[in-house]
């Protein structure tokens, strides 16, 4: 934490925005990297998704997925756009593999790919309220069988018809908050973390 906390100094006078998300970096000895890119509230203004995980849960569920799979990850934090399509890319042109997994606030999400356009994807999970912390492991999953060239799985989500409507509201205040957020210009940054401390147990 020493070697950080000037860094996380800096930022929190330069945006006086603090957050408590905290996450785990592990590059693998093959040096082979999946970026998983968060939108520029994520884990600070806002906690949680639509769906009531934590945002903790959501960064967990998607490392376990991708190092299930013998991959890397490391994470990133887009600010200068508050669009998953966006996040994702920008997420993918940094990513080791070409490949990046784009996670607004509210729980949506994108596996993109570098040479793709930003509005082209592999995969989108539109329907945030319906996504479970499965949801994200599979979604980890695919992003790293796709930068080995293996074969994608179906990734399981809730069936609720009427989530859209009953979330309609909040939807439209997360968009707003994680606009708010947007610094345009702003280059990525990639996110320290920090492991559980024994018996921790909740969003970090």
């Amino acid at each position: 934490m020493a070697k950080i906390r000037p860094q996380v100094f800096a930022c929190y006078q330069q945006f006086k925005s603090p957050g408590t998300l905290e996450l785990i970096y592990v590059v693998a000895s093959h040096g082979t990297v999946q970026s998983v890119a968060v939108g520029p509230a994520f884990g600070g203004t806002l906690g949680e998704t639509l769906a009531a995980l934590s945002h903790r849960e959501v960064i967990e569920s998607i490392a376990e997925g991708i190092r299930g799979e013998g991959m890397a990850v490391r994470f990133l934090r887009v600010r200068d756009t508050a669009d998953c399509a966006f996040i994702g890319h920008r997420g993918a042109q940094i990513s080791g593999s070409g490949i990046a997994i784009g996670i607004q606030s509210r729980g949506t999400a994108v596996l993109h790919r570098r040479d793709l356009a930003p509005l082209d994807n592999l995969e989108l999970l539109s329907q945030s309220p319906n996504l479970t912390n499965e949801s994200y492991r599979a979604l980890g999953r695919n992003a790293a069988r796709r930068a080995a060239g293996r074969e994608s799985e179906p990734i399981p989500v809730r069936i609720d018809n009427t989530a859209r409507l009953k979330h309609i509201v909040r939807t439209t205040l997360y968009h707003r908050i994680e606009v708010e957020a947007v610094v345009p210009g702003a280059p990525p940054v990639e996110l320290s973390l920090l492991e559980r401390e024994a018996g921790a147990g909740g969003a970090g």
